[in-house]
């Protein structure tokens, strides 16, 4: 097959050659659409896949409690409408195959984490290996990711916390986090500040970067797949394959 490459080399008497207008245009049709298309996109589950594919990579995104008290199209007074469905096309169209499952109104969130970390667990004991798998939780979602980190100890597994570190979690010394993690915030959110003293009571071990964003909005600048934090997340994930 003539790629991209091979395409914009192939010689300009060929390309001339009336027996070849017909075929050339067509592959000409189908080499531009290859070349602007990425080459790869992630599905999206509502629950675990029954056929995993071992050189995937799998995100796992929990999500705010308002969807579970109003299910996957709330929309809060002040922050707007939280658009589930398109920051889950979003995360997938960089290649992951994103999981997320709606959970039910009051959630433990011990419990909840509990089933995370085997959900992780059956990924690796299907040969995705653990830098492979993300785990992202946004607000009581990124609460879920902490405790998940803290139970399966696992150093090299992603996990990605967003608007979330308050006093609630900085409260709880014996949690901490593993592995490979990554903090993000808006500045102007109350609700979800620096994770910086959770960083700094983890393991030395601990891998984690931390990005402010400065998207207004405040907790609902993570409600819509904004490009202020969708950008950086999806760059630092590059950077962790």
């Amino acid at each position: 097959m003539i790629g991209c490459k091979e395409y914009a080399t192939l010689p300009n008497k060929l390309l001339a050659k009336k027996s070849y207008l017909l075929s050339m245009a067509w592959l000409t049709i189908f080499v531009l659409q290859s070349c602007t298309t990425p080459p790869y996109s992630g599905d999206v589950y509502q629950k675990m896949p029954d056929q995993i594919d071992p050189s995937a990579r799998y995100m796992i995104y929990l999500h705010g409690r308002i969807i579970e008290d109003e299910g996957i199209h709330p929309t809060h007074p002040q922050y707007g409408t939280y658009e589930y469905e398109e920051i889950l096309e979003s995360l997938s169209a960089g290649g992951l195959q994103v999981i997320s499952e709606v959970r039910g109104p009051n959630t433990d969130s011990w419990q909840y984490a509990q089933k995370v970390v085997g959900q992780i667990q059956t990924l690796i004991q299907a040969g995705v290996p653990p830098q492979h798998i993300y785990i992202i939780g946004f607000s009581k979602g990124g609460a879920i990711t902490i405790l998940t980190s803290s139970l399966l100890q696992d150093e090299m597994v992603n996990f990605i916390i967003i608007a979330v570190c308050g006093e609630e979690v900085f409260e709880q010394p014996d949690i901490v986090l593993y592995g490979r993690a990554l903090s993000i915030y808006e500045a102007s959110d109350a609700l979800g500040v620096s994770c910086q003293p959770l960083f700094d009571r983890s393991p030395s071990s601990l891998s984690f970067k931390e990005i402010q964003i400065n998207a207004g909005k405040e907790h609902g600048a993570f409600y819509t797949p904004k490009a202020e934090w969708i950008n950086p997340l999806m760059e630092w994930i590059k950077n962790t394959k």
